[in-house]
């Protein structure tokens, strides 16, 4: 999923519909809460909520704040026309991609570097947005 969520961006987000970086961070977080249903589903069925951090953190990271950036640059068109979005993207659909399996291993008993690991990736994202928010402001014209 790492290689593939970017990958399924670039073929159908910027290519030649060119819906723009809010949508494919959109729908990014869609798929995010997708899955974060069925796995909520899941965990209820089998009545094993030992995962549930792991799950909330997909479904916060993954689909709440994926979708307020993808909000933000549609609203913003001089922030989504910068190269610094497209490190955004990347930096966040990283973060979530390796956070939350991460974390699912630290319940498990392991994986506190891949955790960490997708920590500093979700936080760099982050500093990016804010740096594009004080730059861009909301709602300025490309």
């Amino acid at each position: 999923m790492a290689v593939a969520a970017p990958l399924l961006c670039k073929k159908l987000f910027w290519g030649k519909d060119m819906r723009g970086i809010g949508f494919s961070f959109f729908i990014i977080g869609v798929l995010c809460v997708t899955l974060g249903m069925i796995w909520g589903i899941q965990m209820a069925i089998s009545g094993d909520h030992m995962l549930a951090p792991a799950h909330a953190h997909l479904n916060l990271v993954g689909w709440v704040t994926m979708a307020l950036f993808g909000l933000y640059y549609t609203l913003t068109p001089s922030a989504a026309a910068t190269g610094l979005a497209k490190i955004h993207l990347g930096l966040a659909v990283a973060g979530v991609v390796v956070m939350v399996p991460g974390i699912a291993m630290v319940l498990k008993g392991g994986g506190d570097g891949i955790a960490a690991a997708g920590s500093m990736l979700t936080a760099a994202s982050m500093l990016v947005f804010l740096y594009t928010v004080f730059k861009h402001g909301l709602g300025k014209q490309a």
